[in-house]
């Protein structure tokens, strides 16, 4: 969400609306990552994963999926999975009526096929690639989506590379250097995101960070934004690493986001995480930022997050009462 859609947000906000989507828009996806929060046990609570949910297909996901967006009215949509481009020509379609009604479209995939070359045109669309660090270790959780794939399918294309920092990339002082350096040199990227990764509650992964662990990547973190202009890390995600949200109640993105799974119907709750996700230990982008936003004073006397709130409630309330 960009400085410029604060104001229709909030206006959203005041008519109890949400103004941000996040879309689990299928279920499918040939990849088996380890640490896929979509595909945990607890994903969708009491369901179950998003591989025992249902799904659509052809012209009943597009007319299902303009249905939804008419009616729950975003200005930013996030389109997760699954993996998206398994529904590439369904995309084909929604993708420049998304133009058309000026919602800004963040489209997260691993580049396991070919991304169409008239998504360049396609206004308000930005194509995130998930790379699980360098090639070695990507290749063997991510296979087919491996490096050779990748670099195939992004050409022509600018997308932002996203990495989730798991406890293995720290074993080694200079990882995250490596990884940054690759795709800093790559012509088709725009931007290097980091983010930390976020367990749910009682896991126990190699994955999961210790407290050391996280202190010392977001050191690493903070000298990689001045080596590398392409890591796009602002100060308030940084510091909303530093201090998480305590709970989805203190979660701003969690607040203001509609999370749908693929039957364009379940709620994933608390947030996109879904199941019980450790809010301490949370490593999102999204949430970092906006939580850090909330918790600034103005005139350094009342949080924004205290605004934000009461106009949530007074949203809220006016809603029920037109309902």
């Amino acid at each position: 969400m960009k400085l410029r859609d604060i104001g229709p947000a909030w206006g959203k906000i005041l008519r109890g609306q949400k103004p941000l989507l996040s879309l689990e828009i299928t279920r499918e996806c040939p990849l088996r990552c380890p640490g896929c929060y979509a595909y945990e046990p607890s994903h969708l609570q009491s369901i179950g994963s998003l591989r025992e949910l249902g799904d659509y297909k052809g012209d009943d996901l597009i007319a299902g999926v303009l249905a939804l967006v008419r009616r729950l009215r975003p200005i930013h949509l996030s389109i997760v999975g699954g993996e998206p481009l398994v529904r590439y020509r369904e995309l084909g379609v929604l993708l420049p009526k998304f133009a058309d009604m000026n919602i800004e479209v963040q489209l997260v995939t691993s580049a396991v096929r070919p991304i169409p070359l008239e998504w360049q045109n396609c206004r308000g669309l930005h194509l995130v690639v998930s790379v699980d660090g360098l090639q070695p270790e990507h290749d063997q959780r991510r296979s087919p989506a491996t490096y050779e794939r990748i670099l195939k399918h992004i050409a022509g294309h600018r997308i932002t590379v996203h990495c989730t920092i798991t406890r293995p990339q720290l074993q080694r002082p200079d990882y995250l250097c490596d990884f940054a350096g690759f795709w800093s040199a790559r012509e088709e990227v725009q931007n290097i995101w980091f983010s930390l990764f976020t367990p749910q509650d009682g896991e126990q992964s190699r994955e999961r960070l210790g407290p050391e662990d996280r202190q010392f990547a977001l050191a690493r973190l903070t000298e990689l934004r001045s080596r590398f202009p392409k890591v796009d890390l602002p100060d308030p995600v940084l510091r909303g690493y530093h201090r998480p949200p305590a709970s989805p109640q203190e979660c701003v993105f969690a607040q203001v986001t509609n999370c749908i799974s693929s039957d364009l119907t379940t709620r994933i709750t608390p947030c996109q995480f879904g199941g019980r996700p450790v809010c301490s230990e949370c490593g999102c982008m999204a949430s970092a930022g906006l939580t850090a936003i909330g918790r600034h004073k103005l005139g350094k006397l009342i949080p924004v997050s205290m605004i934000f709130d009461a106009s949530r409630k007074l949203g809220e309330h006016y809603s029920r009462r037109l309902s």
